[in-house]
């Protein structure tokens, strides 16, 4: 049985700028990019324990899947069967803030 998939108000915001910055300059990278990390947090749904727990973080719920040049850290409710995606981060900017 896959698990809900939900995605934090600054998840969303977060993807939607970094799809609207490469559009700015490639219309067709960016629906690209913009696909290939939708298809990788859906994946998360059917296989949530794949990714590696997130560093920066001390809380084995809290795990990351990476897709390019960018990071998806997402939470893993198993009680509720819930994946929530909490950021989507390019990684060139690190950890700070994040």
């Amino acid at each position: 049985m896959a698990f809900g998939l939900t995605w934090s108000r600054q998840a969303r915001l977060a993807f939607w700028d970094i799809v609207a910055y490469v559009a700015g300059s490639n219309r067709d990278a960016a629906s690209n990019l913009g696909r290939r990390i939708v298809e990788s947090i859906t994946s998360l749904g059917q296989f949530p324990a794949p990714g590696r727990m997130a560093p920066e973080f001390d809380d084995p719920a809290t795990r990351e899947a990476i897709c390019r040049a960018f990071r998806i850290v997402y939470s893993v409710d198993t009680d509720k069967r819930r994946v929530e995606i909490v950021r989507v981060w390019h990684a060139a900017r690190g950890i700070r803030g994040l």
